[in-house]
């Protein structure tokens, strides 16, 4: 408990206090976000906000874990270092992207090709040293089942169908984070609620871990304890960067945060056997995306029609005329409704002993 008293409070600390440091250092450089032309005309007063702010959670993250690490005097886990290497390799995909936005000047950055195989190198490579590093009772970092709660009985699949699952979660939630990220703290604020869901599902395991609490109701997960390190440091440098990036934004986390944060997000879902509740926890994320593919599907079919005004929904409702701060606010309600829904869903599910 105190290794995760430390390392929320150092994530909050080091994007609080590095946030500004890094605002004056990317407006002194002219890293300023370049907007599309076809958004919303709202965003144009935009331009030039400084961007790549991920790079703040980032290395608040990482130094937020480490010194947890050494004021405990505790190991580093298997499991929680090779979430952190999910995080911060998909930051550097991210980090790619927003350099060449800035430098080129342009609202894109990398080729959606490029992009989409630099997330797979760094997800494959996951899944395929996750796969390994048992601990004494034979766990490995992710297992070679698909999972709800915990692993579905009979639903063990080959290790080579297991890393293309990984993969198609890290790309999906990796890109729906991205998705999200259109106005000021949106996907901050909601990336807060879900971290902070598995902060409790990682300390839960903990305590009903099948190494301390063997029985029907254990849960047969690797390192929870240190994975519930490794989310408090992501809660709280969320936190902290939020003050900065709530509206009216100074900073932007860029595809450099996003990119990261929503690999973490599919991470902890693999590694603490709750993949298929990920679509609940993160139930905003999920209908952000849908309404990317529903717009783009039903321009296709229609012959050019569109379904909503402009997609992501986010952009939507700002085209009818919602405040910005309106349709942040009420999304982050939503998404504190759907990360309320999945943990009762997961603790029902060991109330009940299904």
């Amino acid at each position: 408990m105190r290794a995760i008293l430390i390392a929320g409070g150092f994530g909050l600390i080091g994007t609080l206090l590095g946030t500004p440091l890094a605002i004056r250092l990317l407006v002194r450089k002219g890293y300023g976000q370049l907007i599309r032309d076809d958004g919303p005309t709202s965003h144009h007063t935009k331009r030039g906000t400084p961007t790549m702010g991920g790079l703040v959670i980032i290395i608040s993250v990482v130094v937020a874990y480490a010194a947890a690490k050494l004021i405990t005097g505790s190991a580093p886990s298997a499991s929680a270092m090779l979430l952190l290497y999910l995080f911060v390799g998909l930051g550097l995909v991210g980090f790619l992207d927003d350099y060449i936005k800035v430098i080129k000047q342009r609202s894109l950055g990398l080729r959606s090709k490029a992009k989409l195989a630099g997330q797979a190198i760094v997800a494959l490579s996951f899944a395929l040293l996750a796969l390994r590093f048992p601990d004494d009772d034979g766990r490995t970092p992710i297992s070679e089942g698909i999972s709800f709660i915990r692993d579905i009985p009979g639903w063990t699949l080959p290790a080579a169908v297991i890393v293309v699952w990984v993969l198609v979660m890290i790309w999906g939630t990796s890109n729906a984070v991205n998705l999200t990220d259109g106005l000021d703290g949106l996907a901050t604020g909601a990336s807060v609620m879900v971290f902070g869901a598995y902060m409790l599902i990682n300390l839960w395991q903990s305590n009903q871990s099948c190494a301390i609490n063997p029985g029907a109701k254990c849960y047969d997960v690797r390192d929870p304890l240190d994975l519930a390190v490794v989310a408090a440091a992501l809660t709280g440098a969320c936190f902290g960067f939020l003050w900065w990036n709530a509206s009216p934004a100074k900073i932007f986390m860029g595809d450099t945060g996003s990119l990261s944060l929503g690999g973490a997000m599919a991470g902890f879902a693999i590694m603490t056997r709750t993949e298929v509740l990920l679509l609940v926890l993160g139930g905003l994320f999920v209908i952000i995306t849908l309404s990317v593919i529903l717009q783009v599907g039903w321009f296709k079919m229609s012959g050019g029609k569109r379904l909503f005004r402009m997609a992501p929904l986010q952009h939507h409702f700002e085209l009818m005329g919602w405040a910005e701060i309106t349709i942040v606010v009420r999304f982050w309600i939503i998404s504190g409704l759907f990360v309320a829904l999945g943990l009762g869903i997961f603790y029902s599910e060991w109330v009940s002993g299904l």
